[in-house]
């Protein structure tokens, strides 16, 4: 699917995505900088993922692991930097929040800094149990 907003559109796509722009883009986040190549390419292709393109240039990214059915967890949401403050990454989440195979679930997410952004999609903070992997899982 394809969406379009001002210059951007967004697609979920895989085919579309550039690795190596996803790489660089979670490369300075705090959840994701320790993740190698492979690993983003493998969560790639285990998610619903979403690129955000300005003039066929990948510049936004974005994944949900969903059971299509009750639950979506949206993660990696990223714009980048020199595009942030244009309404951009709030397209990206209407258009994830939107999509047919997941707007039926319920969405969850976490983070540590953007709370007042995902609050104006309602989003609200819950406490949840996560698991730590062990050294011998890592």
């Amino acid at each position: 699917m394809e969406w379009h907003y001002n210059n951007c559109v967004v697609s979920d796509d895989k085919d579309l995505l550039d690795l190596e722009i996803i790489y660089n883009l979670l490369k300075p986040t705090y959840w994701a900088n320790d993740r190698n190549k492979e690993t983003i390419k493998h969560s790639i292709e285990n998610s619903f993922s979403f690129g955000v393109y300005l003039e066929n240039k990948q510049i936004g990214f974005a994944r949900v692991v969903s059971d299509q059915a009750i639950f979506s967890w949206i993660l990696d949401v990223v714009i980048d930097s020199e595009y942030q403050g244009r309404g951009i990454g709030s397209f990206l989440m209407q258009c994830i929040l939107e999509h047919p195979l997941l707007k039926n679930t319920k969405f969850a997410l976490a983070t540590k800094d953007a709370q007042p952004f995902y609050e104006t999609f309602n989003f609200t903070e819950r406490p949840c149990m996560v698991r730590k992997l062990t050294k011998d899982e890592q």
